[in-house]
């Protein structure tokens, strides 16, 4: 499984290859956005999109978001779907992309059998978010 960040200059080319990934992870965004509010933010540079491959072709995708703080630059996870994108190894080569891009850390949300997943590979819960519509 290869990891890699696609260029800002190729996302609109690469996003349909890809969107199939994230069809399937819009029932449990929370309503926070849509496949086409997903393709707009990485063609406009605000995520960025990395994608996982293989022999056979791209298998998976994810989008990240860069937030800066006073003390650490965190790469967060905002949408991931596809097979096998999840590994140890697929895991380490995303930290190597997203060191290089100046993140100290690296963080994901998702429902309790996603973050049980993430804790096998070294993921520790810090808070959980609860919200409210107002």
């Amino acid at each position: 499984m290869k990891i890699e960040l696609v260029p800002q200059q190729l996302t609109a080319q690469v996003f349909p290859l890809v969107a199939k990934f994230f069809e399937r992870t819009i029932p449990y965004s929370g309503g926070d956005y849509s496949l086409e509010q997903i393709q707009m933010a990485v063609n406009q540079g605000g995520w960025s999109l990395v994608v996982a491959s293989d022999e056979t072709g791209i298998v998976g995708a994810m989008t990240l978001v860069f937030m800066n703080y006073p003390n650490d630059r965190i790469a967060f996870v905002t949408s991931t779907g596809g097979k096998n994108i999840c590994t140890k190894d697929s895991l380490m080569q995303l930290k190597n992309i997203v060191r290089a891009m100046g993140a100290t850390k690296l963080q994901a949300g998702g429902r309790d059998s996603v973050t049980r997943m993430l804790a096998s590979f070294g993921f520790k819960k810090r808070y959980t978010v609860v919200e409210t519509t107002i």
